[in-house]
């Protein structure tokens, strides 16, 4: 597997204007990613049907701010293809499949995505999906949410969710929304420290200190959206 150069991540700071790149083998969903990444202010979406013309195409431009990969790709795992990318330096990675069962849902995340969309998905959904990422946040389509959450490692009962205090379904809310601890402090006049406190109680609680699978589970129980 040929490895990936490093690059430093490009850092948009809002999804207009933004790079992306679409990974699929599929020419007609190509197309329409590539219409609704355009249609969404993309500056430049670039192309590829399989791993090794996304490995070229990465080592060629570098990172951009955004990458949308198929699971399935003729010549290898599109999984792994995120790994790589990941590695790599690459911010934003989201998986677009019609895969909908636990284990893929969950692989992708583990493999280092932000975002997991159906292609049966409506428009809308996808748009929302890809601006959630943009904006630094964590993402599963609605349909698939609720399995991300029921295959984490450790299993979080409903119990946990229920143990959450107002100030830390705030915190999380704003987990989802991709806030670093410093901005999360800002927006509810608290330290950073203190944010880290409550993110490290709701850990307890939950059974898990992973951001994306602590979205997953409040997304789960519809404590956030």
């Amino acid at each position: 597997m040929t490895a990936l150069a490093e690059h430093v991540p490009p850092q948009p700071g809002n999804s207009a204007g933004f790079t992306a790149m679409v990974v699929d083998d599929h020419p007609l969903v190509r197309e329409s990613m590539v219409s609704r990444l355009t249609a969404m202010g993309a500056r430049e979406v670039i192309e590829a049907a399989s791993c090794a013309e996304a490995r070229a195409r990465a080592r060629s431009v570098g990172p951009c701010d955004v990458c949308i990969v198929d699971v399935g790709l003729p010549d290898g795992s599109g999984l792994d293809l995120i790994a790589e990318l990941r590695a790599a330096g690459w911010p934003r990675l989201v998986v677009l499949s019609a895969a909908d069962d636990p284990y893929s849902v969950r692989a992708a995340f583990v493999a280092g995505a932000q975002g997991y969309l159906l292609k049966s998905a409506s428009p809308v959904v996808v748009t929302d999906g890809v601006r959630r990422v943009l904006d630094g946040g964590v993402y599963a389509d609605p349909a698939v949410a609720s399995l991300l959450a029921a295959g984490l490692r450790n299993n979080a009962s409903n119990e946990g969710i229920g143990d959450l205090s107002s100030r830390e379904i705030e915190v999380l809310r704003l987990v989802a929304d991709g806030r670093s601890n410093k901005e999360i402090g800002d927006q509810l006049g608290l330290s950073a420290l203190t944010v880290k406190s409550h993110l490290a109680r709701i850990a307890r609680k939950l059974g898990t200190g992973d951001r994306a699978e602590m979205v997953a589970l409040a997304m789960r129980a519809g404590i956030i959206r």
